[in-house]
């Protein structure tokens, strides 16, 4: 099994936020104290790190959940529950996030970038928050909120200085394995490599001491744009390389010539992305130990080597370190990285086949979360909240007449224009469809 993922689903999810405590002061000299419930704590987020340390997606193959843990609940005496622990979640550097759709989210693109991915629930409020002059002994609580839950979709494309590229078999692996210390599986048959190698290649000494970072792209074949072969997935690691190294195989065993072969490759990538043809890129003649002298005397692509010999390895590694210092000069300053936040929710009208009508956003559920709707003061607070974020209007401008259910979450109400509200038991086993949905204000 391979230990190289590039490509995996994640479930992240948001720790819960704690209940506010309903408590009121019962001392020895003070027998009828205020009110002193504590809020409950926030739950923790979940964070994605981009980490050089981790080189794959491979811990999220098999355990593809993460989750942060949940704030603790409010207590007497004013004391406020603990906040949730945030999770950091250490990915590849590189790894870019899309939602369902496939929507770009993120793009961690350096050492240390981070993104929130789920957010933790909002902690609940105590019955000392809602303590008012009209109001002296409130009985009530804010409960926690859910933390946020999700699935998401991450893909690796690998940061390297220059990638390899070239038909199956035409000595990727064995040119890297000399230049680096990567140690790729060799084999004499085509698809040996089935996953991308990264090698860092050191030259010089002292303050002439350069590195770059190398790339074994997997052998692409005709089709690869279409995803023949496995093409997009190993396209995909071509995309940010600074630089292209182009092998052909000039050895007879080659199906096609060397000139062929450069064609098929630039035509694959063009079609794949035209922005890679921009790219420096330096054509090779690779398997130069088994070329015959007509097919080196006729090539005319570029230099030629041979990783087996080593002969014109130097030479090649120094005209990419050029290639290497003039892309990294001309980069400038990183761009950072994308992160796009869904826009906040507001209220949505939903109406169902049985004439009901659903309220459904954070807030409106936020706003019936308390402890318990039976007291008029809680049902008096949840009214205000509602009226606050026009849910009112809202249910007007969706058809909601007098008598109407309207639902919220567990709970159910009646409305009325004046706006009251008369809670009614929810019932579970009534399944409702929507039919039409109204935004809200």
């Amino acid at each position: 099994m391979s230990n190289f993922v590039d490509e995996c689903a994640l479930n992240v999810r948001g720790g819960n936020g704690g209940a506010g405590c309903v408590s009121f002061r019962r001392e020895s000299h003070t027998p009828m104290g205020g009110p002193d419930g504590g809020d409950g704590g926030a739950g923790g987020d979940v964070w994605l790190v981009a980490d050089r340390n981790v080189a794959s997606l491979l811990a999220f193959r098999d355990h593809p959940h993460r989750r942060a843990t949940s704030g603790a609940h409010g207590s007497g005496r004013r004391r406020h529950g603990a906040r949730g622990r945030d999770l950091e979640v250490a990915v590849p550097v590189g790894t870019q996030v899309k939602d369902r759709d496939g929507r770009v989210l993120a793009d961690l693109v350096g050492p240390g970038d981070r993104w929130l991915a789920a957010s933790g629930g909002v902690g609940g409020k105590g019955n000392a928050r809602f303590l008012s002059n009209r109001r002296r002994a409130p009985s009530f609580a804010e409960q926690g909120e859910e933390g946020e839950e999700r699935w998401i979709w991450l893909e690796l494309k690998l940061l390297a200085d220059v990638a390899i590229i070239g038909f199956p078999n035409v000595g990727k692996s064995t040119l890297i394995s000399r230049i680096s210390a990567a140690r790729p599986r060799i084999g004499d048959y085509p698809f040996t490599t089935l996953e991308p190698q990264l090698g860092v290649v050191r030259m010089g000494s002292g303050s002439d001491t350069f590195e770059m970072v190398v790339a074994d792209i997997p052998g692409l074949i005709e089709g690869a744009a279409e995803g023949r072969g496995l093409g997009h997935r190993f396209l995909r690691h071509v995309e940010r390389a600074r630089v292209l190294l182009v092998l052909c195989d000039l050895s007879p065993l080659a199906g096609l010539g060397p000139g062929e072969q450069e064609q098929v490759l630039l035509d694959e990538l063009t079609r794949y992305e035209p922005e890679l043809l921009d790219r420096p890129r330096l054509v090779v003649g690779s398997r130069a130990d088994l070329a015959e002298p007509g097919a080196l005397a006729d090539w005319r692509g570029g230099p030629t080597v041979s990783a087996v010999t080593g002969a014109g390895v130097d030479g090649l590694l120094g005209s990419l370190r050029r290639l290497v210092e003039e892309a990294r000069g001309d980069e400038g300053e990183p761009d950072g990285f994308v992160t796009l936040r869904p826009v906040p929710e507001g209220v949505r009208i939903v109406r169902h086949d049985d004439a009901s009508f659903e309220v459904l956003g954070r807030a409106a559920l936020r706003a019936v979360g308390l402890s318990t709707l039976e007291d008029p003061d809680a049902l008096d607070e949840a009214r205000r909240r509602l009226d606050r974020l026009g849910v009112d209007r809202a249910l007007a401008r969706a058809g909601a007449r007098d008598g109407a259910v309207v639902h919220i979450g567990s709970f159910s109400f009646t409305y009325e224009s004046a706006d009251q509200l008369d809670l009614q038991p929810f019932d579970e086993a009534t399944p409702r469809r929507r039919t039409s949905e109204e935004p809200g204000s």
